[in-house]
């Protein structure tokens, strides 16, 4: 099975969180230390969101906007489990 997520990243936070919402429509926010030059930023952002989820980092796929701050990526796994954990770390159960 597969998801669509979608991720407001913001790249040279002060640390590393998965966590909140921003934006119209509501995406859940990355927020990584790494600058968003040479794909570092894209990494540690695939890194955050597999601890989060408690997945491996190549179960997700960037497939929409690779070099923009809003993201779609399609993460692979369990929907039901997954839904359930983007609640959880979104708060905001509209963002589904």
């Amino acid at each position: 099975m597969s998801f669509l997520l979608e991720i407001r990243v913001r790249p040279n936070a002060s640390r590393n969180k998965v966590g909140g919402t921003a934006g119209d429509p509501p995406r859940l926010v990355v927020a990584v230390q790494a600058p968003a030059v040479d794909g570092k930023a894209n990494a540690a952002v695939i890194k955050e969101l597999a601890d989060a989820f408690k997945l491996r980092s190549r179960d997700f796929t960037i497939v929409h906007g690779e070099l923009a701050r809003d993201k779609r990526l399609l993460v692979a796994g369990n929907e039901v489990e997954l839904t359930k954990r983007l609640e959880e770390l979104s708060g905001d159960p509209k963002l589904l």
